[in-house]
């Protein structure tokens, strides 16, 4: 495996276990005004560490992620209840196109410190927002990818 769209495509598979079979794999998104104590319940509720924060008109304003609501709200000691997301959240988002290379993403993850990156999809103008890909994502699909070469490796070492 390759690019991110290939990991998209299996994303379902790799995320089984946990509480991947309650996921439904979908980009979860959180206006800007709504607070950040909503934005904790929705990670919460879908088991997942990051929203995309979009604007009035559903435009991609930023990213929300559990260290953002950690290190801006509750080391601030504000009231998540009251704090809006767009005083959390991180307003230049990092992304990928489904061409990106794994290799390049993990890349970008180690370099920028992040654990999540947007898919955006810079051909589709009508909803642009492909997906979103986490650290455990690559590991997932890094490990799918070791399997299947040991696999291989046992089937030539005991066939000849």
């Amino acid at each position: 495996m390759n690019t991110v769209a290939q990991l998209l495509a299996n994303k379902q598979h790799w995320n089984e276990g946990d509480h991947g079979h309650q996921r439904i794999e979908r980009v979860h998104t959180i206006n800007q005004a709504a607070t950040t104590l909503d934005a904790a319940k929705m990670m919460n509720e879908h088991h997942i560490g990051s929203l995309i924060v979009t604007d009035s008109l559903n435009k991609i304003a930023g990213i929300i992620t559990e260290r953002d609501i950690l290190t801006r709200i509750v080391t601030a000691q504000l009231d998540p209840a009251t704090t809006p997301v767009s005083k959390a959240m991180t307003q230049d988002v990092i992304h990928c196109t489904p061409d990106s290379t794994l290799t390049e993403v993990r890349h970008l993850m180690t370099d920028c410190k992040i654990r999540h990156i947007p898919v955006i999809d810079h051909t589709n103008e009508s909803d642009p927002l492909a997906g979103i890909i986490s650290i455990g994502d690559l590991n997932a699909a890094t490990n799918n990818d070791l399997a299947i070469e040991v696999k291989t490796m046992r089937q030539y070492i005991t066939t000849g």
